[in-house]
């Protein structure tokens, strides 16, 4: 996630500089925050986190960071890319490395919304039904190739991935915390495809787009994974747990409470607001990329060490955060402009604030 605007490179020293005697003011727009060492935990969380998927997943470090941020912030990740850039060995890898549970459900056009959220089976023994648990009920869900099932099947996620529930004849389950929906789909092919609603895009947090690796990634990439191995031994061999479950759900609050100045809240409306009259954007962002772009700038400065959340934060996630939630007009498309290239000359006309 790159800086489209190159305007906020000064920001953080800024900040640093500027706000030293103005923490506690009343501009302040979040009750409390971290302490030093939970800061420096929370850091140090990061680094070991990617560390260790370092071993085994070679490269992508965007898909690794919006992830680790979506993840930290309570919310989902949309990634289009081509066949074989190893997503699947990612989530295997960042389940054993975090001590959460994994699942994978292969969407197809037949598959159905029980088939994801589970049904009532009838019991022969006790002539009763019970509920038998769908693959959702895991942690870290990765849901390939969404895009290849109806829309009834991709509404059966949106109360899933929006309330951590799942309701079946009137009876609510609860999913484990945390939970994290990593959804694929192909750019290339478009036949026996369903374009996700924009009902079940906005839930996304972010949406990663991933291209090729670089010779240098390719090259150990053939190195360490073209020999037969079984992948679930050499991920217990040479991956460790750096942490679980409830370690997580406190990082995520620790991160809710880094401070973020009421001008950067102005700047983050600002951009939003701006996406629904850019003349080039057909449907601008709703009000949950605003909430997406605070969210994840408080845990991306958490994961930098600091309690306080800078304009670089902001134009780091941008683009994931906004470029699902907006649609050119049909003059930008003929034109053949991109939604990030319209996007980046839109951020770049927002003043950017000095904090």
């Amino acid at each position: 996630m790159n800086d489209p605007t190159g305007q906020t490179a000064a920001s953080e020293t800024n900040l640093t500089q500027e706000t030293t005697g103005d923490r506690d003011s009343p501009s302040s727009s979040t009750v409390g925050t971290p302490t030093e060492s939970r800061r420096d935990t929370i850091k140090a969380l990061f680094d070991r986190i990617t560390a260790e998927v370092d071993k085994i997943y070679v490269g992508q470090d965007e898909l690794v960071l919006s992830t680790l941020v979506a993840l930290f912030s309570g919310g989902h990740v949309l990634i289009e890319s081509v066949p074989g850039l190893g997503k699947t060995l990612f989530v295997k890898t960042l389940g054993k490395v975090l001590g959460c549970q994994c699942g994978r459900i292969q969407f197809t056009a037949d598959l159905m919304p029980s088939d994801i959220t589970g049904a009532p089976v009838f019991n022969m023994k006790t002539q009763e039904f019970n509920f038998r648990p769908g693959p959702v009920f895991t942690q870290l869900l990765l849901a390939d190739e969404i895009n290849r099932s109806p829309a009834k099947t991709h509404a059966a996620l949106l109360e899933i991935m929006q309330e951590y529930r799942v309701t079946v004849e009137r009876t609510t389950h609860k999913l484990n915390r945390p939970f994290l929906v990593l959804a694929t789909q192909n750019p290339i092919e478009s036949e026996g495809t369903y374009n996700l609603p924009e009902a079940q895009l906005d839930r996304f947090m972010f949406k990663i787009l991933i291209d090729y690796p670089s010779a240098e990634e390719e090259a150990r990439v053939l190195k360490e994974h073209s020999s037969r191995f079984d992948l679930d031994e050499r991920l217990d061999r040479e991956l460790q747990t750096v942490c679980n479950p409830a370690e997580i759900v406190q990082a995520t609050q620790a991160c809710g409470n880094v401070r973020i100045d009421d001008r950067l809240l102005d700047y983050i409306n600002q951009i939003i607001r701006l996406t629904r009259n850019w003349p080039h954007f057909h449907l601008g962002a709703s009000p949950r990329a605003g909430i997406a772009l605070t969210q994840g700038s408080r845990t991306l400065a958490a994961f930098h060490g600091r309690d306080y959340a800078v304009p670089d934060d902001v134009m780091e996630i941008a683009l994931p955060a906004l470029r699902h939630r907006v649609i050119l007009t049909a003059e930008a498309e003929v034109e053949g402009q991109s939604v990030d290239e319209v996007l980046t000359n839109m951020l770049q006309s927002v003043e950017v604030p000095r904090l």
